[in-house]
Order: structure tokens, then sequence, then C-alpha cells
């Protein structure tokens, strides 16, 4: 039998259908065979088959083809009320047949209302026809037909009522599936495309601490030499061999972007001392400032060393840029709270509530990340002190 195409309780209606698709047919059978050989020529024995035939045609009819115009579910159980009160009225063995057919008015009532009203009018046209072949309220008919009738009726609204129940059940239960499906489709969506925006902005946080400063160093030492090429020949020069410098380290970082991008979770040991004493170096000799530096030998994990340089770095960017120093101040230490680096200097100072730019973000952001904060302390005229506090819960 092809099942019908729906929601999920048509196609529990369609897998029980097919269950008792075989038990009607070998019924409809059976009858048809007691009527040819059992009854006597007349009348009655092909009006009997004649109601029965209609039975089997819309049977047969809406199950093998249920999207056909003609034989609709309610028509077919129209056919089936009238069919069991005219065998009622013929015949007395209509029991097997109304007992059988029983799921039918479940199956194809589609709602409770519409399943009790058919399953209601054959018990009735069942009962009518057969006072009327009797010829009235017989001892028989109270005590035994209407008795097993009524009790057969019962049971199949129970049943009935308890597989609606569990359809309407697995209905809901495959639309929460279905809500929670998408639920979790559109969170996963969410998941990605914040940890694009997440990668985008550590990305782009990396390059402003890192090739953004040395380019933008680059062009300080650039126009520095090429105004001191006439007069200061030895000076351009090193400042020529400064850029080389700078522009290999800014390559150096940009692999090491890229490494880290391809393996996140490579370690990258090293004393985080060693690493911030070249950049103050190579930062005292391309500005001609004093750089007073006390550097606690620390090891440290790769996210921690990192996220000091970028501090270092970015400080050291702003004293360039907008500070006027000559002095800065850097010291590192081991506090038993924690990884501390403190960066200063004799600079203009400026109003900390009143400043914003991508550097300090990305500082804050970074440090966050490690569980720990920045402050930075200011004025105008009374020079800048940048603290950046990492855990020790981040240490290895």
């Amino acid at each position: 039998m092809t099942a019908p195409a729906g929601s999920t309780a048509d196609a529990f209606r369609a897998t029980s259908l097919r269950r008792w698709n075989a038990v009607c047919w070998v019924l409809f059978a059976v009858m048809a065979a007691g009527m040819v050989a059992i009854d006597r020529p007349g009348g009655s024995k092909y009006t009997a088959l004649a109601l029965l035939g209609a039975v089997v045609v819309a049977y047969a009819v809406l199950t093998r083809f249920p999207a056909n115009p003609v034989v609709r579910p309610h028509g077919y159980l129209s056919v089936l009320v009238v069919a069991l009160g005219g065998l009622a009225y013929l015949r007395g063995n209509y029991a097997a047949l109304f007992m059988v057919t029983l799921p039918h008015y479940w199956m194809f009532g589609r709602t409770p209302r519409a399943s009790m009203g058919f399953l209601g009018l054959a018990t009735v046209a069942t009962l009518a026809a057969t006072i009327a072949r009797q010829g009235g309220w017989t001892v028989e008919f109270l005590t035994v037909q209407l008795v097993s009738t009524m009790i057969v009726v019962a049971v199949g609204v129970l049943i009935g009522l308890w597989a609606h129940s569990v359809v309407a059940q697995s209905a809901e239960r495959a639309r929460l599936i279905t809500e929670l499906e998408r639920t979790q489709a559109e969170l996963s969506e969410a998941h990605q495309r914040q940890g694009a925006a997440d990668e985008r902005e550590r990305i782009a946080r990396d390059i402003h601490d890192t090739l953004a400063q040395g380019f933008a160093s680059i062009i300080v030492l650039a126009e520095a030499a090429r105004a001191g090429l006439g007069s200061a020949p030895e000076r351009s020069a090193q400042q020529l061999r400064s850029i080389e410098s700078t522009a290999r380290e800014n390559l150096a970082e940009a692999r090491e972007l890229v490494g880290s991008a391809r393996h996140p979770d490579r370690a990258a040991a090293g004393s985080v001392a060693l690493t911030l004493r070249r950049t103050l170096d190579r930062f005292a000799e391309d500005t001609g400032l004093t750089v007073e530096a006390d550097l606690a030998e620390l090891e440290c994990d790769q996210q921690t060393r990192i996220a000091l340089l970028r501090c270092t770095q970015e400080s050291l960017a702003n004293v360039r840029k907008h500070a006027r120093a000559s002095t800065v101040g850097v010291v590192l230490a081991r506090q038993p709270y924690g990884v501390e680096l403190e960066i200063t200097d004799d600079g203009t100072g400026f109003e900390v509530d009143r400043s914003s730019g991508f550097g300090l973000d990305g500082m804050r952001k970074r440090l966050a990340e490690l569980g720990g904060r920045l402050t930075v302390t200011s004025s105008v005229g009374d020079g800048t002190r940048v603290l950046a506090l990492i855990p020790l819960g981040t240490q290895t």
C-alpha cells in the first residue's frame, strides 16, 4: 500500500493501515466466500454481496490511490456505515466486519470528533437495522447484541483516543526535534560567525602590534635618513641599517603570525626578559631615548610571552608617536599575585578618560583573555605609566 504523504500523524496512520490491511483483505475474502457458498440464491444474497463489494472497492481505491479525487477518507467511512447497516439488516453475522474495521474510523476520520461521529453512526445503523430485522426490542437483542456491541464500541473508543494521543505526542515531539535542530544549526552558525569575528580581531590586533608598528618605524627612519644624507652620512647609514633590521624583524613577525595561525597550540618557550631586551635595544637605537630596564628572568608560556611583548611594543610605539619623552623605564617582575610589567615615560602625558585608540583597547582585550588587566595612569605634563598584570595561573 502506498503511504499517504504528510505529517508524522499521517505516517503513523499509514503504518497502522499496513498492519490491518492483510487482516481486512482476509476477512473480505472469507465473508464473500461464505455468502456465495452458504446463502441461498436470492435478492438478499446479491444485495449483501453488493454492499460488501462496495466496501472492498472503496477501501482498495483509497489505500492504493490515496490522492484520488473520488473516494476520500470520509467517503469510505460513509460507505462502511451504510454497508454495516445493510448487512445487519440482511444478515446477523456483521460483527466480525464491525470489529475489524474499528481502527479505520480513527485512521481515516483524522480528528477525534469525526472519528467518533462515524463510529456512532455505524453503531446506530447496525443496532437500528438489527431491531428492524428482529421485529422489535427482543430479549436476545437487549441481553446479547446490544451489550456486546456497546462493549466493542467502548473498547474501540478508548483505543482510538489512546492512538490519537500517541499520534499527537509524536507530532509534537517531531516539531520540537525539528525546532531544536534548527536552533542548534542557528547556534552553530552564530558560534562560527563569532569565532570568525574573534579571529579577525586577533589578527588585526597582531598586525597592529607588530607589522604596523614596524612599518611606522621604517617610515620614521627612512625620513630621518633621507634628511641626513648630505649633512650626516654616517647617521643616515646607521638609520638604513636600522631600516633593514626592522624589516627583517617584521618579516620574522609575519612568519610567526602565519605559524601561530596554523599551529595555535604550539608552545614557544624562552625568556621573556631576553625578548623584551631586544625590543628595548632596538627602540633606544632608533629613537635615541634613554631606556632604563629592570627585567627579571622569567620563563613564560607562549601566550603570556606574546602578551607582554605586544604590550611593550604598543607602549613604546605610543611613546615614539605622542609622548615627546626623554626617558623610558621598563620593569618586569614576578609578584606573588602574578607577572607584572610596568612601562613609564617622562613625556607630555594625556587625559586617560578622554583617550581612545585601537592600541590600548587591544592591550586590554589581550590581557583579559589571559585573566589579566591593564592599568593606564597619566595626566597632561606628568608622563604616563602603563601597568600590565597577568595572574600566576597562566604561567607554566
